[in-house]
């Protein structure tokens, strides 16, 4: 299970669409982790964007696609379709620079699965560019009805 996916592999799998998807293809995945790139950070029409430019906070939203991408694969492998997951707080988030869109390479974006239970799950993110942490963190997500 882990050969790069283009994103027309897995971004129905997804609520995010258009210009807010912003991972471009899954490098690798397996039960407990996931690993994206993404190039939307360096891109002028970003929806996150503000005062022309992209804040280092919006990491965050990275790292939740992330998990919601996993999630959606997971659910795949065994022949289901993930319910929609609500981000219901973040913990212990790091951020190394204020800013993301002067960065012209693509972002590493990797999430692993710390906790799952019956509709929630908890995650660590962790984001890079060309090896250097940018941001990293940890995420609850609940479930939401199914789809």
């Amino acid at each position: 299970m882990s050969s790069i996916l283009p994103k027309s592999d897995w971004s129905t799998l997804i609520p995010h669409a258009g210009a807010m998807c912003l991972l471009d293809e899954v490098v690798a995945w397996d039960e407990a982790a996931i690993h994206a790139r993404a190039r939307s950070h360096a891109r002028d029409d970003n929806p996150l964007r503000s005062d022309g430019q992209l804040r280092a906070l919006h990491l965050a939203e990275y790292g939740a696609q992330a998990m919601a991408i996993h999630g959606g694969l997971l659910a795949r492998a065994q022949g289901a379709v993930a319910a929609p997951g609500y981000l219901v707080s973040l913990r212990d988030v790091e951020l190394a620079v204020a800013r993301i869109d002067d960065f012209g390479e693509a972002l590493d974006v990797h999430a692993q699965r710390l906790l799952a239970g019956d509709g929630h799950w908890q995650y660590e993110f962790r984001i890079e560019h060309a090896g250097r942490v940018l941001a990293r963190g940890r995420a609850a997500v609940i479930a939401g009805a199914a789809r």
